[in-house]
């Protein structure tokens, strides 16, 4: 986004709306109008925020020599770069404890699965949690996933440094950056340690699931509704 031209205000670009409907009323159109400045304000929104967090100035550096058990044998952290600048680590909920994936984690993976060729343009991507690599390898099977990498954190380092302190069975994800020989913490999702909003679950801004940005366009919203591993049976 070019911060630096003058932007037409939203309501008058909403204005300038060309688009109607068969059968809709006045009332209809004007509040539809009036939504659309709102999206417009929010896609800038997006920009700016998305602009600022590019611009944070270099996080910690890396020191530790974390490993993980990957699918074809033990790995660093810095292996899971696969040769690009950047990584994404998303740390998703199945840990020992658990019986089965958390679903909510599963639905944001079966999200990113057929994606993967498209994000390892940009980026390199793991999946990484803290029950045993066949453990995880047989969850990613049974849903069907060929294209996610899956890493078990055996030791927990990892997760007690960037996830949980506690190593508690949560979500986590964490951005890292390779530059002049040195990999450094770039960004994390912070908001889950924060309250919530009255009336909301837990999210961060944007979501990574696109489920729910889906559902936000419908007139059912969000509700109290959770996805499950499975339906119908």
């Amino acid at each position: 986004m070019n911060t630096t031209a003058k932007l037409v205000p939203s309501t008058e670009l909403a204005r300038q709306n060309p688009v109607h409907f068969p059968n809709e009323s006045k009332a209809y159109r004007d509040a539809r109008n009036a939504l659309l400045a709102e999206e417009i304000e929010l896609r800038r929104h997006i920009e700016r925020v998305a602009a600022q967090r590019r611009a944070l100035p270099p996080g910690g550096e890396v020191t530790k020599r974390y490993t993980f058990q990957g699918e074809h044998g033990p790995v660093t952290l810095e292996d899971l770069f696969a040769g690009k600048d950047t990584l994404v680590v998303y740390s998703y909920m199945f840990g020992p404890q658990r019986e089965r994936p958390c679903p909510m984690c599963t639905s944001i993976m079966a999200g990113w699965d057929h994606k993967v060729a498209d994000i390892e343009q940009r980026t390199a991507l793991a999946m990484v949690a803290r029950s045993p690599i066949d453990r995880l390898v047989a969850a990613k099977r049974a849903r069907g996933w060929t294209q996610l990498k899956v890493y078990a954190d055996v030791d927990g380092e990892f997760t007690r440094d960037y996830v949980s302190a506690e190593d508690a069975d949560e979500p986590g994800y964490t951005v890292f950056t390779r530059r002049d020989g040195k990999v450094r913490h770039f960004w994390s999702s912070e908001m889950y340690a924060l309250p919530c909003d009255p009336g909301q679950d837990p999210r961060g801004a944007p979501d990574l699931d696109a489920l729910w940005t889906l559902l936000d366009t419908t007139p059912e919203g969000r509700g109290d509704w959770y996805p499950e591993l499975e339906y119908g049976k």
